[in-house]
């Protein structure tokens, strides 16, 4: 066990028994039972916590989206990348295999898509209220969940992290005492195995349990194929000695285990404890990608010096192919590294480098406990103590260039610890004010270590371990005040202060552990240097900002809220995490903006038709843009390289015109420039088909300028018999720019193609409402679209690769509630 995770145990136990003890001694007087933390609907009213107190989601001047778990269930909905489809201008994807684990997450173009912990999120991601800090394992099961809550928007006055795009927020069902449950059970497309159970227990009066549980298997949908078995004459030797089917395994398979268990207990009328803890395994073949592109791969460190690509390994649809007992490939023993300029950096001919395989397997495994109390003081006055600490280790190997030449191959670990305290103190001091004074700490220590082969990079060493540790805290305080000036107006005003900080210490290892020590005889000249040098080397980001927010809301009608707000926030800077040499050490700093919001929350036609909608404007500064060119070699860096401006349009709606029958949509619409004249020349930023390193000047690189969705469901009820009931859900997505494209003349944008989907449900439900037997159609049309794209065709690495949805799957499951 780590010293850190010894220290924040320590840390947890002691604030654990301070809540306590704090419970004990307090001795006030009764106060109302609040209703739970959770959405309640009824008379089209949906209750959320977006600004610190329970709210009707109609009376809140923000753009949220709240979904309950009764249409989550509807919608076949089980992970956090559907809830998000439902919602305008939101993408959470899942990455492809080069990123393990982990998500890309935007919300109004704010985002972040590399996993590395030397990023920050951008989006904030909450469970239970407790911060989760990467996008490592983000794709949440819904286990068991009450609400989902998305907010639109820089969150940095209202959540416990700063957030400057907005955040997601789960919520589970809390115990009630009520000795109710389910158990469902589902079988599908390629072996799908689900079950899920929940049950409520009452200890005693005042304590009360809920158990909650998720297990979920299924088959593969990309096949990797052994190419020398598949091509006998192509002299790659095939691992597959038996003969007969060349399929090594089927990737993008789901192996996924979680645990949850939540005990709530009331002392008393005025005091409520939550204690909940959850425990998740996720172990399964890594993402099934398909290679788009091919290119040269100019170093002379592959097999054959320019080596290409060939478009014979691009297998079709559903498949790619294996590298796995590739036998070791010769280093050609003079670099070319300037003109007439030669260097051997092993001292020998034609030395042999091994190969490197994996296992083509993807583990998670991750767990944490939070503590919630409240105590209310006094009829006006309540104090909140949100206490969390979660940790996860990952390991997934990955081959990037999907065929039997090797490029580049990786075996990485990631583990990450994180703890957070947040105290909040509610007042209300007179009728028609409300205030918030709150105070935030986070902390959490994160070590990537990766193994890497990368023989398309033309003067390092081929094969080395980076393991980089980064820490990382922020300390804020924060205050919100709400004051109902009339009866129709309310004036909300938030502010915030944030003091942040992060380091990160790079190594450069060779295989036996002991500091790389390559160097580059001309680097002198052409500024190459040496990786071995960065070991030992921290990087340090530190800064600080005050963040604000105003928002006006105004009651026109009981059937219609206007509201116009302005607030600020900022992504936090950092330092290149993946540098090849010192001169790549290059340093970031915060994302900021400004975000200017006019909305409307509306209920029609005697509360049967639901339509939001809002307007917004996003300055930007001190963009955070990715580049894959750093001086000397490829990397990973993000440079402040421009300001920009977002602007946007969101609609949202729900109606139940007759009984039964329940209609829901949502369209948006994104858009985004440069500010002309901001644009750093350092980031090779400058409109694509000029420069394979440029920003598009007109297009937000993270989501689709348009978006929509529909759903509709009836419900008939058949008296004795139950009811069945139909429901249908349509999707669109426009194209998604995500870089520069290098594999065509003139160079262009990399874009993910616009893709429709239909998915359908049919479920019997009978006439005592515990008995629930549906079956599900997902993609029915059978579209084919990608959800990730990773091109490291500009790097020289020869490969242009994406990661394709799912095809048509169906499900029948059985739900039984008691």
């Amino acid at each position: 066990m780590s010293k850190f995770t010894q220290l924040r145990r320590a840390q947890y136990k002691s604030l654990s028994f301070a809540t306590i003890i704090g419970v004990a001694l307090s001795s006030a007087p009764a106060m109302a039972q609040n209703a739970n933390d959770s959405a309640s609907e009824g008379n089209n009213i949906i209750v959320v916590t977006a600004q610190f107190r329970e709210q009707n989601l109609q009376d809140i001047p923000l753009a949220i989206t709240a979904v309950t778990g009764e249409m989550i269930e509807a919608k076949s909905q089980t992970n956090l990348q559907q809830v998000a489809d439902s919602a305008p201008n939101v993408a959470i994807r899942p990455q492809g295999a080069s990123f393990g684990p982990s998500v890309t997450a935007s919300i109004r173009g704010v985002g972040q898509n590399d996993f590395n912990p030397a990023f920050e999120p951008g989006v904030g991601i909450y469970i239970d209220d407790v911060y989760y800090p990467q996008l490592t394992g983000a794709i949440f099961d819904l286990l068991d969940v009450d609400r989902v809550e998305i907010l639109r928007g820089p969150q940095g006055t209202l959540t416990g992290r700063n957030s400057a795009g907005g955040a997601i927020k789960f919520f589970s069902r809390k115990p009630t005492g009520d000795n109710s449950g389910f158990v469902e059970a589902t079988y599908g497309s390629r072996n799908r195995i689900g079950l899920r159970a929940a049950a409520d227990f009452g200890l005693t009066e005042n304590l009360a349990m809920r158990i909650s549980g998720v297990f979920k298997e299924q088959d593969g949908y990309v096949d990797r194929i052994d190419y020398g078995c598949e091509n006998p004459t192509s002299g790659i030797p095939s691992t597959n000695a038996g003969g007969g089917d060349c399929v090594v395994s089927k990737l993008g398979g789901i192996g996924y285990q979680a645990l949850r268990g939540i005990i709530q207990w009331n002392p008393s009328d005025r005091v409520e404890l939550t204690i909940s803890a959850d425990y998740v395994k996720d172990e399964r073949t890594i993402a099934g990608e398909v290679l788009l592109n091919t290119g040269p791969v100019p170093a002379p460190n592959t097999a054959n010096n320019g080596v290409t690509l060939s478009n014979d390994f691009v297998c079709g649809k559903f498949c790619n192919y294996s590298t796995t007992g590739q036998p070791g490939i010769v280093w050609q023993p003079a670099l070319q590294v300037a003109p007439g300029v030669f260097i051997d950096p092993l001292g020998a001919a034609g030395t042999v480098l091994s190969a490197t395989s994996g296992t083509d397997q993807s583990k998670y495994t991750g767990w944490g406990v939070s503590a919630n109390l409240k105590i209310e003081l006094n009829d006006w006055m309540q104090l909140t103590s949100i206490t969390g600490y979660r940790e996860f280790d990952t390991e997934f190997f990955t081959d990037d260039d999907l065929t039997p030449i090797h490029t580049n191959f990786g075996r990485n670990f990631l583990s990450n610890e994180s703890f957070s305290q947040e105290l909040r103190l509610n007042l209300e001091p007179a009728d028609g004010i409300n205030v918030t004074l709150g105070g935030y700490y986070f902390e959490q220590d994160s070590l990537y270590d990766s193994f890497q082969d990368i023989r398309y990079v033309s003067v390092f060493p081929l094969q080395f371990r980076q393991p980089d540790p980064t820490k990382a805290d922020a300390k804020a305080v924060f205050a919100n005040v709400g004051w109902e000036v009339t009866d129709q107006l309310t004036v909300n005003v938030g502010m915030r202060y944030t003091d942040e900080s992060k380091d990160q210490t790079y190594f450069r290892l060779n295989l036996d552990g002991t500091v790389n020590r390559f160097v580059d005889p001309v680097g002198a000249a052409n500024g190459i240097g040496s990786p071995g040098a960065l070991s030992g080397n921290t990087a340090s980001y530190s800064a600080d900002r005050i963040d604000y927010r105003v928002a006006v809301d105004y009651r026109f009608s009981d059937a219609f809220l206007g509201y116009a707000s302005v607030s600020t926030g900022f992504k936090g800077g950092g330092s290149n995490p993946r540098p090849f040499n010192a001169d790549q050490l290059i340093a970031f700093n915060p994302e900021k903006v400004t975000a200017y919001e006019i909305g409307f929350k509306s209920d029609l036609l005697d509360n049967r038709v639901r339509l939001n909608g809002a307007v917004f404007l996003n300055d930007y500064t001190d963009l955070q843009i990715p580049v894959n060119a750093c001086p000397g070699a490829p990397c990973a860096a993000r440079f402040n390289a421009g300001d920009a401006v977002v602007k946007g349009v969101e609609l949202e709606l729900s109606a139940e015109p007759v009984d039964g029958l329940l209609i829901d949509g949502a369209l948006s619409y994104i858009d985004q420039k440069l500010k002309a004249g901001s644009l750093n020349p350092a980031a090779a930023v400058a409109p694509f088909g000029t420069n394979p390193g440029g920003v598009d000047p007109s297009d937000p690189p993270a989501v689709p300028k348009w978006k929509a969705n529909f759903g509709m469901q009836y419900k008939a009820d058949m008296g004795d018999s139950g009811s069945i009931t139909p429901r249908l859900d349509f999707t669109y997505q426009a194209k998604q720019y995500t870089g520069p494209d290098t594999s065509v003349t003139p160079r262009g944008r990399a874009f993910l193609p616009s893709f429709t989907t239909l998915n359908g449900r049919l479920t019997w439900r009978n006439a005592d409402e515990d008995l629930d037997i549906s079956l599900e159609v997902t993609n029915i049309t059978n579209e084919y679209y990608y959800l990730s794209r990773f091109n490291l065709l500009g790097a020289g690495a020869g490969f242009d690769k994406a990661l394709p949805a799912r095809p048509r799957e169906w499900a029948l499951t059985v739900k039984k509630k008691f």
